[in-house]
């Protein structure tokens, strides 16, 4: 007779120190602690290399079940697309250039939008500094980084740090390039993935510069300083439109830097679909070029 075996998932459950403030061994779990006292069991590492990510980086939903499913280690789209970077095999990237190129020939922008922070689950500022390289290097005369903020896999009120992080780059003080912050929003807005389109709707026209929420005379630091004055962190921040002139327009080009698809879905589509019915574009932009990450 054959012996069954249950593979059970138990989310964001885990094995941790003993403190007063770890939930799960303080919890009352009478039927789970007579599984793990009568059953043989081990512990998996969901973390770093043994999920094929980079040392002590978390594990998340996506690469957890990834992982299970596969039965073993795949090197994750973070890894792989830091080692293209450190390898610089990312600067030799056929569609990337391509993208790039092609605001050349028009001699138009390019948006770099996506998740400005560290957190590794959607997206890694490391990348879109990369990016940033490139455009030194290819001398793209005009990028536009519409900045998503994140404070769900990050803290809540560090979205100001990565700015000034990201501000920091040669892009934004180079002399061929104008390099700005076009537009902020909190991930809510701009990442939603849910078809909760009113949420979608307020990022897409800040993005493309239909938004009534200008403030051409607001630094992105100012903007994110007032959002905290308010109580409202970088996941909630509403879209806001900094430098019109940046805002997406016909014949830009487009290069959405977040690895993960599920939050990058509609706001893709929203930008590229011929046809649309969950609000009125009013005026969607011609793109001469959109792409991703993966």
């Amino acid at each position: 007779m054959t012996q069954k075996a249950l593979l059970l998932i138990l989310d964001g459950f885990g094995v941790g120190r003993d403190s007063p403030f770890n939930a799960i061994n303080n919890a009352k779990m009478p039927f789970y602690r007579s599984l793990i006292k009568k059953y043989p069991h081990s512990q998996l590492l969901t973390h770093g290399q043994a999920v094929g990510l980079p040392d002590k980086v978390m594990g998340n939903s996506e690469v957890g079940h990834m992982t299970m499913g596969a039965g073993r280690i795949i090197f994750q789209d973070l890894t792989r697309i830091s080692k293209s970077i450190e390898d610089r095999d990312f600067f030799k990237n056929k569609i990337l250039k391509e993208t790039l190129q092609a605001s050349l020939r028009s001699t138009k922008r390019v948006h770099l939008m996506g998740l400005i922070s560290d957190g590794g689950v959607h997206s890694h500022i490391d990348h879109l500094k990369a990016i940033l390289d490139f455009c030194l290097e290819m001398q793209v005369p005009k990028i536009c980084v519409h900045a998503f903020l994140d404070g769900r896999d990050t803290p809540p009120t560090s979205g100001i740090n990565y700015i000034k992080n990201l501000l920091s780059h040669p892009a934004f003080s180079h002399n061929r390039s104008k390099c700005k912050i076009a537009t902020i929003s909190g991930r809510y807005y701009a990442m939603d993935r849910d078809k909760r389109w009113e949420r979608l709707e307020k990022a897409y026209m800040a993005l493309t510069g239909q938004i009534t929420q200008l403030s051409p005379h607001c630094t992105p630091l100012q903007a994110i300083e007032k959002s905290y004055a308010n109580n409202i962190t970088d996941e909630f921040i509403e879209p806001l439109l900094l430098e019109k002139d940046f805002a997406i327009q016909d014949e830009d080009s487009v290069l959405f830097f977040n690895f993960r698809a599920d939050r990058a879905r509609e706001m893709t589509e929203a930008l590229t679909a011929k046809e649309w019915k969950y609000f009125d574009r009013q005026h969607p932009p011609k793109l001469s070029a959109f792409a991703g990450m993966t």
